[in-house]
């Protein structure tokens, strides 16, 4: 198989996804996908208008009563096959994110497909383990138990830094749950979400049941999450987006998922070890070239490792390869557009009146959105630089003095998605695993996600979990249903209305 499919070809009908078929959007209005390592347009293609999220809303709520009737062991058998078929087109799966992303293509190759591939195999089998409370007679005149049962069609968004796995984060718990979906991709990185769709339909998981509409966020996604048929709002992206997302689906008192931005502290305490902690700061930082949410942005090290930290990860920096995506050496991609590499170069260029800029600082001097690993020392903890989410492939340093220093400034920003801690000590990792504030802490690691755990925020970073089985406390209903075990008619709380005992 060649796995560089021609995109306009290959998605020649359109880049709505709508009850099994893909079709052309209605806005009028256009879209070009373009390589970012090259600036190349890839694909062209009809945005969605709201008549085009009406439509898909419809094809999910006319498929939810037979999905969500069928058993969880027919579910589970559908996404079993799902799984078989997201592993048999890898390589396509694989190819078209770095195209569309920039990702070098050992990233996706050994990260964001094999991720995708064990997330359904394992909402595969959480599938079969939708379970409510065991039946109880808690009254002593009632036997009680607990359904979990699909709340109906839900309405997602997925950001463009992780479009495949982001896609499967929001499908995967609702379908498994027995809900249908209408998921709107970032508009630049559409490809894997329409593939992921069509491997669905292949899988022979019913049509209707996942649906895609690419548009604006303004025009199609907040129709979406407006919309009175869509009972439930997953949203992944920026803090700020993530308030207006909440503004809309407040009004029709929908349920919300919210995954938003990070600005993970990597706390280095004075007894770790000094190599694996700069070799997990720098992976950690320059993963997806920085557009990742729980990237390593700001790392806090203990005043006696300090110096030989900043160096280390220096030297690191600088011996990472920037390149072609598809060069199986290279180690970072561009960034996703020349406009967000604008971006990342403003606050570094900003951050030169108040900090050193070590090393990096620049972009390489090509066509593509390149942006050099950058490392950051001397700035002020309350900067920008430090304080806010740059989504880029830039480290900022900075030392503190004792335990309650490092993880108070570890704490000290509005997010709270993840962080790490890096010490020998159990007492110094518990400590620190107790008190910094976020969804993850890792100890002597920092990035490494797994299907069985969940994922989600604390503070501005939103709330509500991906992945695990804790997802399915989104994507499912509570109902307590009682039986009375009496056959009396006249029962005696009935004396509160009427009567005496």
């Amino acid at each position: 198989m060649d796995n560089r499919f021609q995109v306009q070809d290959r998605f020649a009908a359109g880049a709505q996804y709508i009850g099994g078929q893909l079709r052309s959007g209605t806005s009028g209005r256009t879209h070009d996908v373009v390589n970012p390592a090259t600036g190349e347009t890839v694909y062209t293609y009809e945005l969605a208008s709201p008549a085009d999220v009406d439509a898909a809303v419809a094809a999910a709520r006319a498929a939810f009563p037979g999905w969500s009737g069928s058993t969880p062991g027919e579910r589970s058998d559908a996404l079993h096959r799902f799984a078989a078929v997201l592993a048999e087109r890898a390589e396509e799966f694989a190819y078209a994110e770095s195209l569309q992303c920039g990702k070098p293509v050992k990233l996706s190759t050994e990260f964001d497909v094999p991720g995708t591939v064990d997330n359904a195999a394992f909402f595969a089998g959480a599938a079969r383990h939708l379970q409510g409370q065991s039946a109880g007679e808690y009254s002593g005149d009632h036997t009680s138990y607990v359904r979990r049962e699909a709340i109906g069609v839900v309405g997602s968004i997925a950001p463009w830094n992780y479009p495949l796995q982001m896609a499967a984060w929001k499908i995967l718990p609702a379908i498994a749950a027995g809900n249908t979906i209408v998921l709107k991709p970032a508009e630049i990185t559409p490809l894997t979400s329409l593939l992921f769709a069509q491997a669905a339909t292949e899988a022979g998981i019913p049509d209707g049941v996942v649906n895609i509409v690419t548009g604006s966020g303004k025009e199609a996604g907040e129709h979406l999450v407006a919309h009175p048929d869509v009972v439930m709002t997953s949203f992944t992206g920026s803090t700020a987006v993530g308030k207006r997302v909440a503004e809309i689906a407040t009004a029709t008192v929908k349920r919300i998922h919210l995954e938003l931005g990070g600005k993970a502290p990597f706390v280095v305490f004075d007894d770790a070890d000094l190599e694996a902690a700069v070799h997990g700061a720098v992976a950690g930082s320059l993963i997806n070239t920085g557009q990742d949410c729980t990237a390593a942005t700001r790392a806090y090290v203990q005043r006696p490792l300090y110096d030989a930290f900043v160096s280390g990860v220096a030297e690191l920096m600088e011996s990472v390869r920037v390149g072609d995506p598809f060069a199986p050496g290279t180690d970072l991609g561009p960034l996703i557009s020349h406009t967000h590499r604008d971006r990342v170069a403003a606050m570094v260029e900003r951050a030169r009146a108040y900090a050193t800029i070590v090393t990096g600082g620049k972009a390489p001097g090509n066509d593509g959105a390149y942006y050099l690993p950058t490392l950051i020392t001397d700035a002020a903890q309350d900067s920008e630089i430090v304080q806010s989410e740059i989504f880029g492939p830039v480290l900022v340093v900075l030392p503190f003095d004792s335990d309650d220093e490092g993880i108070e400034l570890a704490n000290d920003t509005p997010y709270g998605l993840a962080a790490s801690a890096w010490t020998s000590n159990v007492f110094r990792a518990n400590r620190a695993t107790r008190e910094i504030k976020a969804g993850c802490v890792w100890v002597n690691d920092h990035i490494p996600i797994l299907s069985e755990m969940p994922h989600g925020g604390y503070k501005a970073s939103g709330f509500g979990k991906d992945m695990s089985v804790y997802s399915f406390e989104e994507y499912t209903q509570v109902k307590h249903v009682m039986y009375d075990n009496t056959a009396v008619a006249r029962k005696d709380w009935h004396r509160t209305i009427f009567g005496d005992r």
